[in-house]
């Protein structure tokens, strides 16, 4: 692909998709950017609103795309949405989409430590998604993304949340490792991937160089604050995420931190042009 791409963007609103989009617009980059609700559009940017992603409905409004970034996915689930709904039906949906419309690339968001081994709800999810990419046809990149942070990712809301009431709260020894990439460096590669070949039918996992425990990167955050940092046995964590009291970590999100899920971030630098910078 050596012409400027043609992107559809699903998910146009979410943290990853608003940075992406605004880094894809500024190297003048056509986009079709789709979500169920109204967002502010950039340059070269048409947008389409849409309730349940029907490609009956989206085909007419996206002419021929050369590549789809797909970007839709839940962490958590509710009275309203499920995983597999949201991360493995819809995720059909669009490579039928791809299809249709006659794309031949989709690039998808997945997440670290998904594998058809764990037995998590939201990772087997994930996994069915990655499957039914794979079996496409399609030519695909597939990201597997540790913490991305900026400026409003979800982790960075929370911690400041944290921060505003003068303490923040870590889950039994706060030793689980995580390691974050930028949303910066995140959109630099989604860009690469989009037309370079070395990222053609690979699966990479999106992680930063380094490895840092939670509690560390906490008070990394938090450092030139007051803060009072308080760890909670992971017992009392899980009960007051299972009983709804309140707490401070949703079931999902403690599965996710405790499983100090890490990344090949050789493989990751190995790909891409852009130079990956520790948080």
């Amino acid at each position: 692909m050596t012409k400027t791409p043609h992107v559809v963007i699903t998910g146009a609103t979410g943290f990853v998709a608003r940075n992406v989009r605004k880094l894809l617009s500024e190297n003048d980059i056509i986009l079709h950017s789709i979500s169920r609700r109204n967002f502010k559009g950039f340059r070269n940017e048409e947008k389409i609103i849409t309730n349940n992603y029907d490609p009956v409905e989206i085909l007419p409004k996206i002419g021929r795309p050369d590549v789809l970034l797909h970007l839709v996915g839940i962490g958590s689930q509710s009275a309203k949405t499920d995983f597999n709904s949201v991360n493995f039906l819809l995720t059909k949906r669009i490579v039928k989409l791809c299809k249709l419309a006659g794309i031949k690339k989709i690039v998808y968001l997945s997440g670290l430590g998904v594998s058809k081994y764990n037995t998590l709800e939201y990772f087997l999810s994930k996994y069915r998604a990655e499957d039914e990419i794979t079996k496409s046809g399609l030519d695909y990149t597939i990201f597997r993304p540790s913490y991305i942070v900026g400026r409003d990712d979800l982790l960075t809301r929370y911690l400041k949340r944290q921060i505003q009431r003068g303490q923040i709260f870590i889950p039994g020894s706060g030793q689980f490792q995580i390691q974050p990439i930028s949303i910066a460096n995140v959109s630099q590669v989604i860009f690469e991937s989009l037309t370079a070949k070395k990222f053609s039918n690979k699966t990479l996992d999106l992680v930063g160089p380094e490895l840092i425990t939670y509690e560390a990167f906490v008070k990394k955050f938090s450092k030139y604050t007051r803060t009072k940092i308080i760890k909670i046995p992971l017992e009392k964590a899980y009960y007051d995420a299972i009983s709804g009291r309140g707490g401070n970590f949703g079931i999902d999100d403690l599965n996710l931190l405790i499983g100090s899920f890490c990344g090949n971030f050789k493989r990751l630098q190995a790909t891409c042009i852009v130079k990956i910078q520790p948080i």
